[in-house]
């Protein structure tokens, strides 16, 4: 593959062609405060708070929200023991919020999907991304980036007003804050008479799911959705994981997806175009399958790392495949996961997967791409990524050179041997397969928004292919 590897002038040839793409983003913006363990002295600093019996029984419970302070070291020490990225919701609770306050964190910057993909978007020259979150606090709207291309809609006097965001934020608008803790491979910290090492650089998150934020486009903005649609060519839709299961008010989960399943329509009613959603990590099997039903049945694309595509097959009746996908990670149990999603939905494309060592795409024949072509996209995202894990942030386009530097993994001609063979085969020749293996950085800056950054990066790769060959009004 080594010899297939693209060079930074090509790179920067595929980003030069996003200059006419616009794009919609929702819904999920927030401030993340990142806390990274550098040794495990801090880690054992956090344990002696506790009794490592209770910590041992939380591990064992393996609570689906943060209730209390040993809620979270359960979670913690679990995704540090096996380095696999976890995203838990915290209930709402103003003791645990002060307790999560006392620790020092080492910086604050932008989070959610949108606030991490709005912000890349507008560094690679797209045209225009319309960026919307239902809460936009000042602190929130200083953290995205103030380019002239990235915009957030308002309605004014009935019209639809595009304006930056740190000219429109609202002063009432409470701050949603992420607690994220990162940690690097190699830690080693004890738990009582265990010894753990972590086996991957990872991370924690401990989600804010405040009463007031909704997943849900204003009223007075709902009315804009299809005016909106005809400005864009493509829209990536996430953060449906922030759903909660029932409101103050006694609105509910299914409410909400109801209200998003409208939103589509309405940003198709006078232009067809493309849909991308971002799955993310969810505890709650109910609103994983609600949004599988009704979510995922009326997109174009879908992007998920392998933990996720296990959880969406799990509720999709696949049992067996889900537990064989999170036990080994398979390749070739992934892609056949991947087959059924687009078998199961007629309206699927494209399903991307995200792996530690590999980012694959799983298309439907008919799409007017060649495999090659598709490749490029997936290299422009393994680029974003590496050089966002390398930096910490991407802050312009000079920064990909740095990306670009860092080796594919040693997996690489494994993988590329296991794509050939099921290209070969008869189950995969109505599809296209793509791959690339990833840009493994040792101990990164950053893992948080790792796989946004690769998700949006080839989406919007796919979109401009799509659009310069002619396939896209």
């Amino acid at each position: 593959m080594k010899d297939r590897e693209i060079p930074y002038i090509k790179i920067l040839q595929l980003i030069k062609n996003f200059f006419n793409i616009s794009i919609f983003l929702a819904y999920n913006a927030n401030v993340d405060a990142i806390k990274i363990f550098k040794d495990g002295k801090e880690v054992e600093e956090l344990i002696n708070q506790f009794s490592v019996e209770e910590i041992l029984k939380s591990i064992e419970r393996y609570p689906r929200k943060i209730k209390s302070p040993l809620d979270f070291m359960g979670r913690l020490i679990h995704s540090m023991k096996y380095g696999k990225p976890a995203e838990v919701p915290m209930v709402e609770d103003n003791s645990l919020n002060r307790w999560f306050d006392s620790m020092k964190y080492d910086e604050e910057r932008i989070g959610g999907q949108v606030g991490i993909i709005s912000n890349l978007l507008s560094i690679l020259n797209l045209k225009r991304i319309i960026a919307y979150t239902p809460l936009l606090s000042k602190k929130q709207a200083e953290m995205f980036n103030n380019n002239d291309n990235l915009l957030y809609p308002t309605v004014l006097n009935g019209k639809l007003i595009l304006r930056k965001p740190i000219e429109v934020y609202r002063e009432e608008d409470p701050i949603k804050i992420n607690r994220i803790f990162e940690y690097r491979k190699g830690i080693e910290f004890s738990l009582g008479e265990e010894r753990i090492k972590t086996p991957y650089a990872s991370r924690f998150i401990v989600a804010s799911r405040p009463d007031s934020f909704r997943i849900e486009i204003r009223e007075d903005l709902r009315d804009k959705l299809p005016e909106i649609g005809e400005m864009v060519d493509c829209a990536i839709l996430s953060g449906y994981q922030g759903i909660k299961e029932k409101y103050s008010d006694g609105k509910d989960d299914l409410y909400y997806i109801e209200r998003a399943q409208e939103d589509i329509d309405l940003l198709r009613r006078n232009k067809n175009i493309k849909i991308h959603l971002e799955f993310a990590s969810i505890q709650s099997k109910r609103l994983r399958k609600m949004i599988v039903d009704k979510i995922v049945s009326k997109v174009d694309s879908l992007g998920m790392d392998e933990t996720e595509i296990a959880n969406v097959i799990h509720v999709m009746g696949y049992e067996n495949l889900s537990n064989n996908i999170i036990k080994n990670s398979s390749l070739e149990d992934i892609l056949y996961a991947s087959k059924i999603l687009l078998e199961s939905y007629s309206n699927l494309e494209v399903v991307q997967v995200h792996t530690l060592y590999y980012i694959l795409y799983l298309c439907k024949g008919n799409v007017p791409l060649e495999e090659s072509e598709l490749e490029e996209t997936l290299e422009l995202a393994t680029v974003l990524a590496s050089t966002k894990a390398k930096l910490g942030k991407i802050s312009s386009l000079e920064d990909l050179k740095e990306g670009i530097k860092i080796p594919y993994n040693r997996y690489w001609r494994l993988f590329r041997k296991i794509v050939e063979d099921l290209r070969a085969s008869p189950e995969y020749r109505d599809y296209k397969i793509a791959l690339v293996p990833t840009r493994l950085v040792e101990n990164p800056k950053s893992t948080v928004g790792l796989g946004d950054t690769i998700s949006s990066g080839a989406f919007v790769g796919y979109i401009s292919l799509l659009k310069n060959k002619g396939y896209l009004n």
